[in-house]
């Protein structure tokens, strides 16, 4: 399966540089100078390979030149295109715990006590960590912090996640009632 590693923005300055919206969390790795990447335009057809011959970070953007696009105006009509990675190609490493949202999207989603909290349906990027998006049985959107902590298990062939989420984080569940614990002026029960 193919998937998007970044997508290419506008051209930056005259020798060739464009700006990256990365979609990956490994861009050092994924877009190593040398790295031979596979393409799709903007319509979703198969484009020419680039060769990454510079990556740079700025601090807060990503930019890459491409031996195949060596100046401004070469790299202003590949803006748009995808660049792509075969994950089928990749070796997989069975202590490797990466997900991608492909294969988490549909799976149900059950707190570690066999309750039904929803489906997962999507997986957003984050800066500490991803977060799975989970919809509720009402059709409330719920950000879970996709640590091992919160969801222990992903199992893709039961079609299920387990997750153990703090109290609060899913509407009705686990939230404390207040009104048990203290009296109206906020003292403790005799």
């Amino acid at each position: 399966m193919q998937l998007t590693v970044a997508i290419i923005g506008p051209a930056h300055a005259l020798k060739g540089e464009v700006r990256l919206e990365i979609r990956t969390d490994d861009p050092e790795g994924r877009l190593a100078p040398g790295t031979v990447l596979a393409t799709q335009d903007r319509s979703g057809r198969p484009a020419t390979e680039l060769t990454v011959e510079r990556l740079r970070f700025d601090g807060t953007r990503w930019f890459a030149a491409f031996a195949e696009a060596p100046d401004r105006t070469a790299v202003e009509a590949l803006r748009g295109h995808r660049l792509l990675i075969d994950t089928d190609a990749e070796e997989e490493d069975e202590n490797d715990e990466a997900w991608y949202r492909h294969q988490l999207v549909g799976l149900a989603a059950r707190h570690v006590d066999g309750t039904g909290l929803g489906t997962v349906t999507d997986l957003e990027p984050g800066v500490a960590q991803d977060r799975l998006i989970v919809t509720t049985p009402d059709g409330q959107r719920v950000a879970v912090p996709f640590v091992e902590a919160l969801v222990p298990e992903v199992d893709p062939e039961a079609d299920l996640v387990l997750i153990d989420p703090p109290g609060g984080l899913f509407p009705g569940l686990g939230a404390i009632d207040v009104s048990e614990e203290t009296t109206a002026d906020g003292g403790d029960h005799d």
